[in-house]
């Protein structure tokens, strides 16, 4: 009888060290969720990756497990899929205020459909905003975002900057009209040294849109190697998948401050294929320990999951969807992705042709790879497949360019190994420690002349010096179409113009070793 008295406050003591244990783990952990430029992808993607449902899934299952869970999105929850090019951001801002995302800034593409469209949308949204390094006190985003936002897990306080690239030369110009820009890196290190100084954080993490490296620009590592106060950034727009398992992922999330301290250094791919998971020991916070860090892919195996809000929204917005995948308008002899040869060289030719309508004389065409953004499937496609590739409103445009101004178009372009451009030009380059540039481009055989104008068929955003191109900027605009470029594109398709749908592989720019 005295072992049983005996066992039974034992077993109560034990359990209750237990739970006790499990309790203050939990309380001194938090876990970080993030995802960036996500860009539209409703439903899983054609590689069966992604989805919201799929995403909810995930940061269910995360919340429930963990005490402390902070949701974050890095920018371009926009443009991509037919969910944003018939509604306008309303299903992503729907759907964000349904997933309890905690912190959000902008992408560049946020402001696609205008500033002020921009400002209706986010109007709806649940989510602090945070951004640090625009300006937007002249524009109709003023009073809805933060420079700064602090939260507080197990007694300790997380301060969050919100970093974002120059808008000059990526956003369209007039759609961010008052916005002013502020240096990244001198912006990001005052707001950091405020909270770390005179807020009394624990810890800074710096949400990012600048990509991770962009040639010629401050990227994620630019800013975490020449940054102090900041311990973790987030990043986002240059779509790389930070794998912490492979030994190139390992070293590229982890570089020196200037205080020779470590900065985690994340982001997740895009089309919300990842969601990342960093977990920080809270108790480690200004003693030098390293966050965990891991990137959930979201896959099939999320498939039971069901929640009843997000099929609402999926399913009430879908219908115009759907309609539009099913009105078919071509067939293609094989899957052609966004960074296809075959479907950069067809468009480049589409922009060729098409603009001979509006000016005569054109001598080649320029098409950026960037407004390629989904693929035309094996078989049949549909008026959905087309507008989902070119989902852009953008417009035919001639312009008539020195050959000066056009050479150092195509030293830009060299820097992403080429842009597309029409079947008559042929384009060298290389690149070096001083860069990247062309050593020879041909137009019909023939190298371009810096006195000569040319005549370059192209679309309205980059003749306004977008992705760089401020070369055409220095043209005169002699002609434009009415129609977007996407309703030009299945007229030239349907027509029949254009032939067979990227049959055309070989490529137009060819680096020299």
């Amino acid at each position: 009888m005295k072992s049983k008295k005996i066992f039974l406050p034992i077993v109560c003591i034990a359990f209750c060290l237990v739970f006790f244990a499990t309790s203050c783990c939990k309380d001194n952990k938090l876990v970080i969720l993030h995802t960036n430029d996500t860009h539209s992808q409703i439903i899983p993607g054609d590689d069966g990756l992604g989805g919201v449902m799929r995403r909810m899934a995930v940061i269910d299952s995360v919340r429930k497990a963990e005490k402390n869970v902070l949701l974050v999105d890095a920018g371009d929850a926009v443009q991509g899929s037919l969910y944003f090019f018939l509604y306008g951001g309303q299903v992503e801002q729907e759907i964000m205020n349904i997933l309890g995302v905690d912190a959000r800034i902008l992408g560049n593409h946020e402001f696609d459909n205008g500033i002020d469209s921009l400002a209706t949308i986010l109007a709806q949204s649940n989510s602090p905003k945070i951004s640090t390094n625009y300006n937007l006190e002249n524009t109709p985003l003023k009073d809805m975002f933060e420079p700064y936002i602090i939260k507080e897990y197990g007694g300790k306080r997380i301060g969050i900057i919100g970093i974002n690239l120059d808008p000059t030369g990526i956003i369209s110009k007039g759609n961010y009209d008052g916005l002013e820009f502020l240096p990244i890196v001198a912006t990001a290190n005052l707001a950091a040294g405020i909270l770390k100084n005179a807020a009394g954080v624990d810890a800074v993490i710096a949400l990012t849109h600048i990509g991770y490296n962009p040639s010629g620009l401050v990227g994620d590592s630019i800013l975490a190697t020449n940054s102090r106060n900041i311990d973790i950034i987030i990043g986002g727009h240059s779509h790389d998948t930070i794998d912490p398992t492979t030994e190139k992922g390992a070293m590229r999330s982890s570089l020196i401050n200037l205080d020779g301290q470590e900065v985690l250094v994340v982001q997740a791919g895009k089309a919300g294929r990842n969601i990342g998971k960093i977990e920080i020991n809270l108790d480690s916070l200004g003693k030098g320990g390293r966050p965990k860090y891991e990137l959930i892919r979201v896959d099939a195996r999320y498939d039971d999951y069901y929640d009843s809000r997000l099929a609402a929204v999926v399913d009430k917005y879908s219908i115009g969807v759907d309609s539009l995948m099913h009105l078919w308008v071509g067939e293609s002899p094989r899957l052609l992705n966004d960074k296809d040869n075959g479907l950069l060289n067809y468009f480049a030719d589409f922009v060729f042709e098409s603009a001979k309508g509006y000016a005569p004389g054109i001598d080649l065409s320029i098409a950026n790879k960037g407004g390629l953004r989904a693929a035309i499937p094996e078989g049949k496609f549909s008026k959905g497949h087309v507008i989902n590739m070119v989902p852009f409103a953008n417009f035919l445009t001639v312009v008539d360019v020195k050959g000066s101004d056009l050479l150092d178009v195509f030293n830009v372009m060299a820097v992403t190994d080429g842009n597309g451009v029409s079947k008559n030009v042929a384009a060298k380059y290389i690149k070096d420690d001083s860069g990247a540039r062309v050593t020879e481009v041909k137009i019909n055989g023939k190298a371009i002349t810096a006195d000569k104008v040319y005549r370059v068929a192209t679309i309205d955003y980059l003749a306004k010096g977008g992705d760089y191109m401020t070369g055409l900027t220095r043209g005169n605009v002699v002609a434009q179409s009415k129609k977007a470029i996407f309703n030009e594109l299945l007229d030239y398709i349907s027509d029949g113009k254009g032939g067979v749908i990227g049959c055309d592989t070989v490529p137009r720019w060819n680096i020299e070793k």
